[in-house]
Order: C-alpha cells, then structure tokens, then sequence
C-alpha cells in the first residue's frame, strides 16, 4: 500500500470589482485619512457604509464623517499572524464603533498582549505611510487616552480630487491537501508512467482516476487496475484563449480520453496533429515528459478509429 500524499495548496486570484458612489466615497476618503459612514432612515450612522438600507433595503447616500477614534466593542487575540494580515507580530482582531458611529468596523489593534485589551477600551486609527484608496489605508488601530476630535457627524458629499472608482482584491486560500488512499496509489502510478483505476466490486466498472469508491453503487473501491495506455477521444473542445502562465500556443484541443479498461473518461490535451483534425474515436496514446508525474499530452496511435458503438456510453 503506497503512502497516502499529502501537500500544499494554493488557491489564489485578483478579484477585480467597480465601486459605486457610496463605497467610492469611502476608500478615496481613507486615502485622504477621512472615514466616512452613512446615515440610514432611522438616524444611524453605519461603518463601513453600505448602499442601501439594512432595515428598510432603501438605497441611501447621506454620507456622514465620523471620527478616527473609537471603543472597542468585542475582540480576539490573534497569536499566530498569517500572510497577508495587517501585522505581522500578535495582535487582537477588535471591533471598534468609531466616535459617531453606531456600527463596529473589524480591523486590527497593535497590542502588546491579550493583557492589554479589553472591551470598553479606547482606540484611535494608524494611518498608514502611503495611501491608495483601500482598507489597508487604515494601517490598524493603537490604543488611545486622550477625548475624541470635534466635530464629529458631520454631513459629507462624498467629492475628492481623483476619486477611487475600482478595486483589486486578492482572494487567496493556502490549505494542505490530501487526495486519500485511492488516489495517492493512482498519483504514485503516473510517477511510474503507469494509470491505475480501481474496479467496483459490483457493476464492475473500472474508474480512472479512482475515488476510492463507486459513484453509482455507492461501495468502497480497492481492486487496482491498470488501463491504457490508449485510449479514444469521446469529446473535445477546441481552445482559443490563451491562459496565463500556461506556456501553450493557442488554439489546442482538450478532450475527453477513455483509456482502454476504464468506464470514466479523463481529460488531456491532444498533440501531434492539428486542432481542426481531432475528432471523436481518434485512437490516442499519452507523451510523457522527462521526469514528469502525468502525460504532457496525448497524440494519435496511427490506428483507425474507434467505433462510436466502443465509446458512446463514455461520452
């Protein structure tokens, strides 16, 4: 029984979203050190501000300034910061209600130690040295002695010199993955330019790759079985557009290959022949690289193709 893998990940992309008029008017503000909120129906003042309201769902625009310090009203020491976070020594996550709001604004406080903080304590923002129109304008937030600034609720229109109208947000998930049983034997087989399924012990059917069991019985899976390395295009697509970081000239194939002994079709790339010549039943074989863990791509065999009787089932 070969070693159950195990191995990072990361999932990581920049989301890129426009702003409008109401959050615009808050990140340019944080780049000019000015926090804003918006007054709501009933007299509340929300920050971060939103777009329309929470209780009555109206659109709402009657910005309002509120003050740079604030109350802790509830936190969480943070004592192993991760990549990305606002600092990088311990920390609190702290809900702070800025002076003149009425809603609490999560971000960091630079503290010491959990010793150091506690609900009810006094805070005030860090600005950070450069500024850009974003939430990382507000460095974090340093505990505070002294009264807040007047005036606060002041009314706002919301104009600045050059104002922010979109944004960049990455989104990133770093997390440890481990495929299982099934198919770490099946990975293990690939670094030996082999491809190994597993067989239901009920219909019989062979899948490749193996989930370690049966997605129509419904029964765990442990009969390996090696399939390939032929195999016959079900269905392909052609690809146009050219992905980033990914060093193939477009248009290529991708399709849908049935290696002979398996009931599930893969997919992979079709080399060795020109797009426009791929076609259901073309009999393939896989290209391996020098040292690679999977085939770089899967070319034409020369033999005649396949019957559409032979696969049609695996489309």
């Amino acid at each position: 029984m070969p070693e159950v893998l195990k191995a990072p990940l990361v999932v990581e992309f920049p989301f890129t979203r426009s702003l409008g008029p109401v959050q615009s008017a808050f990140l340019t503000g944080l780049r000019e050190r000015v926090v804003l909120g918006v007054r709501t129906g009933d007299g509340r003042t929300l920050v971060p501000p939103v777009e329309y309201d929470p209780v009555t769902a109206e659109e709402i625009r009657d910005l309002v300034e509120v003050a740079p310090t604030g109350t802790v009203t509830t936190w969480a020491w943070n004592h192993e910061p991760r990549r990305g976070q606002p600092l990088d020594t311990p920390f609190a996550w702290v809900l702070v209600q800025l002076d003149g709001a009425d809603t609490g604004l999560l971000h960091a406080l630079d503290a010491p130690g959990p010793d150091a903080v506690h609900t009810g304590m006094r805070v005030r923002i860090r600005w950070a040295g450069e500024r850009s129109g974003a939430i990382t304008d507000i460095a974090c937030f340093e505990p505070y002695d002294g009264d807040p600034p007047e005036p606060t609720g002041q009314g706002h229109d919301g104009r600045f010199e050059d104002m922010v109208t979109g944004i960049v947000a990455p989104a990133r998930l770093d997390y440890v993955y481990s495929p299982g049983r099934a198919q770490s034997a099946y990975i293990s087989a690939l670094s030996e330019q082999r491809t190994v399924g597993e067989r239901c012990p009920s219909c019989r059917k062979v899948y490749v790759p193996p989930r370690g069991a049966c997605p129509t019985c419904g029964v765990a899976t442990s009969e390996q079985v090696e399939v390939g390395p032929g195999g016959t295009v079900t269905t392909y697509c052609i690809v146009n557009i050219k992905a980033k970081n990914l060093d193939i000239e477009v248009p290529y194939v991708y399709a849908h290959i049935a290696l002979d002994g398996a009931d599930l079709a893969l997919h992979g790339r079709i080399g060795g022949i020109p797009y426009d010549q791929v076609r259901m039943g073309l009999r393939v074989e896989p290209v391996w690289t020098a040292g690679g863990r999977y085939p770089d791509h899967y070319r034409p065999t020369g033999e005649p193709d396949a019957d559409y009787e032979m696969y049609k089932e695996l489309l």
